[in-house]
C-alpha cells in the first residue's frame, strides 16, 4: 500500500521560523509551499524548490488570502472571482519559480482560513476545484478527507489526494478539535505514529472519543511549526515503514500516473 506525508513549507514569517525547512524535506515525500501570500518569499521558494528537488520531494503552492498579518489565519469573505485569482495568482507565481529549475507545480493545497473555509462551504469548495481544474487537469488537489473540497473535487472528477493530521485529534463528526481545546494537538511523537498507522491501515479517522470515521486516506500532513516536529515527522515515517507502507510523493504514487 502506498502512502504520502507531506508539510507544509517555506512559510518564512513573523509568525513562524523555517530552521527545520532543509531537514523536513529529507523526510516527507510532497512539499505544500507558501507563496508570498501569508508568508514565504521569493528567496524562500527558490530555495525549498532547491532542496526539493535534491530530495525527490514533489512540489505543490499553498494558496492563501492576502493576509501575511495573520498568517492567513483569519476568514475573508471574497467572491468566487477573488477567491479564483487568488488561486491562479500564487500557482504562478510558485510555478514561475519552479520553472527556473525545471521543475512543476504538481499539487495545490490551500492555507489556512481559506482551507478551513472551504472543507465547510461547498460553494467556495467548488469555486477553488473548477479553479484548479482550469489551471492543469493533472495537477492533484490535496484536501482534508470528508471535506467539502473532496466532494466538490469529486464531482469535477479531478486527481484528489485526501489527507489526515498527524498531529491533530478529530472530533466526532471528523473535523478537527479547535485549537483552543488542550487536547487539541498532539505533540508526544510515540502517540502520533500510533494514531497515524492506526488511521492509515483502517482508512478511518481515530477521533479522541474512540470512535472511528471510515474514510479514505492517501496522505499524512505534518505540521512543520510544532516543537516536536521534526519528531514526530521522524518517528511517523520509520514507523511506517516497518510496517509495509510504501512512501511516496504524491505525483509519483500510481493512482496518479
Amino acid at each position: 500500500m502506498e502512502i504520502n506525508i507531506n508539510c507544509d513549507l517555506g512559510e518564512k514569517s513573523k509568525f513562524h521560523s523555517i530552521e527545520n525547512d532543509p531537514e523536513l524535506l529529507s523526510i516527507v515525500n510532497s512539499a505544500n509551499i507558501a507563496c508570498g501570500y501569508h508568508a514565504g518569499d521569493e528567496q524562500t521558494m527558490e530555495k525549498t524548490i532547491e532542496i526539493s528537488k535534491k530530495n525527490g520531494v514533489s512540489i505543490g503552492a499553498h494558496p492563501s488570502f492576502k493576509d501575511p498579518e495573520n498568517f492567513g489565519r483569519k476568514r475573508i469573505n471574497l467572491s468566487p472571482s477573488d477567491v479564483s485569482n487568488l488561486i491562479i495568482e500564487q500557482y504562478d507565481i510558485l510555478q514561475k519559480i519552479a520553472s527556473k529549475q525545471e521543475q512543476n507545480v504538481t499539487h495545490i493545497k490551500p492555507h489556512g482560513a481559506l482551507n478551513n473555509m472551504a472543507c465547510e462551504d461547498f460553494d467556495l469548495a467548488n469555486t477553488i476545484a473548477k479553479t484548479i481544474n482550469s489551471i492543469n487537469k493533472d495537477i492533484i488537489f490535496l484536501v482534508p478527507t470528508g471535506s467539502q473540497m473532496e466532494i466538490a473535487a469529486k464531482k469535477l472528477d479531478m486527481k484528489i489526494a485526501c489527507e489526515i493530521f498527524a498531529d491533530r485529534n478529530y472530533e466526532d463528526d471528523g473535523n478537527l478539535v479547535s485549537r483552543s481545546k488542550e487536547h487539541a494537538l498532539i505533540t508526544n511523537p510515540d502517540i502520533a505514529k500510533k494514531h497515524v498507522l492506526k488511521m492509515v491501515q483502517n482508512q478511518a479517522l481515530n477521533c479522541f472519543s474512540g470512535k472511528q470515521i471510515p474514510c479514505k486516506i492517501d496522505s499524512v500532513c505534518i505540521h512543520g511549526d510544532n516543537k516536536s516536529s521534526l519528531d514526530t515527522a521522524k518517528s511517523i515515517r520509520e514507523n511506517l515503514a516497518e510496517n509495509g507502507l510504501e512512501l511516496k510523493a504524491l505525483n509519483k504514487m500510481k493512482k496518479f500516473l
